[in-house]
């Protein structure tokens, strides 16, 4: 059966220092301990739409270690359906990070199993209208562009968080629905496409029309930014005293896509995930911070609703 939301993306072992401020360059830095959580960004996107009660299904690759017994045993009790999850020879995906006492990080990833992750492996009778497909940039890109083409040939809306920041082909553009991506991103990918604009706001209004989609621009503690058409919205925060920052952005773009699913228009969808993204930042850890239905609608009367620009 199609799902609602398919991700095509990475799964990764999170291993999580807790320090009291991040290392420069060549400094080391000790902390009392770290902890392994499951994590990855394609991952913690499922987990994320999975939050909002709608099916997800997860596709990609881990290894036959126990970090791969870990990832499917989050996705799975989470209710993200795993039949398209490989398990392969390579070791599994695993990220470095450091975060510090006020809940900032640092994050290295291995890329392991997740760049044997091959878009043939998802078959057409997955791509329906009906489906929203999500991806991301910890697999190799040519498999994401593979995908995306025969989504968009098939009535899919794609939705593609350009995270880490990387060149976006030409005839990708207009396949491309809704294109999510933060300040620093935003600007590396408008500069990709010989676009010389400073400001996160111009980028994402050059991205949307080279698109012919919708471009959000998450601006961290300061929001978001939504452009579609000649339509823009501001939206703020969700006030909070974070923990840990590192599964926001995948909280953002996993709730963003599960609201579009469910019929939301874009403003509508930016505010669920700009109050999911900020409860992800009160609790520890990638997937296990993704908050529920329940926890998101009581907060959303605490955050305005998006403006109009």
């Amino acid at each position: 059966m199609a799902a609602n939301i398919l991700v095509f993306g990475s799964l990764n072992a999170d291993l999580v220092f807790a320090v009291d401020r991040l290392p420069a360059p060549g400094e080391t830095v000790i902390g009392p301990g770290y902890t392994v959580i499951p994590g990855g960004k394609g991952a913690n996107q499922a987990v994320a739409a999975a939050g909002a009660r709608v099916a997800v299904q997860m596709a990609g690759c881990v290894g036959a270690d126990s970090f791969g017994d870990l990832l499917l045993r989050s996705l799975e009790g989470a209710r993200v359906a795993t039949g398209l999850v490989h398990r392969i020879a390579a070791p599994t995906g695993c990220a470095a990070i450091g975060v510090d006492a006020a809940g900032a990080n640092q994050i290295m990833v291995a890329g392991g199993a997740n760049l044997e992750a091959r878009a043939a492996d998802v078959a057409d009778a997955m791509l329906t209208p009906e489906t929203t497909l999500v991806l991301q940039m910890e697999v190799q890109a040519a498999q994401n562009w593979a995908l995306i083409r025969r989504a968009s040939e098939r009535g899919v809306r794609v939705v593609l968080n350009v995270a880490p920041a990387a060149p976006l082909p030409e005839d990708i553009l207009p396949l491309i629905d809704v294109l999510v991506v933060n300040e620093g991103e935003a600007i590396a990918v408008a500069r990709g496409l010989d676009a010389d604009i400073g400001d996160p706001a111009g980028c994402g209004r050059f991205l949307a029309g080279r698109t012919g989609g919708a471009c959000v621009v998450t601006l961290g503690e300061a929001g978001s930014i939504g452009f579609s058409g000649k339509d823009a919205w501001r939206l703020g925060a969700l006030p909070v005293t974070p923990v840990d920052t590192t599964a926001a952005g995948d909280g953002f773009v996993g709730w963003l896509a599960a609201r579009l699913c469910v019929g939301d228009a874009l403003p509508e969808a930016m505010h669920w995930a700009a109050v999911a993204a900020g409860l992800a930042c009160e609790a520890a850890g990638a997937q296990p911070s993704l908050p529920s239905l329940d926890a998101v609608a009581c907060r959303r009367p605490d955050l305005a609703e998006a403006v109009r620009l």
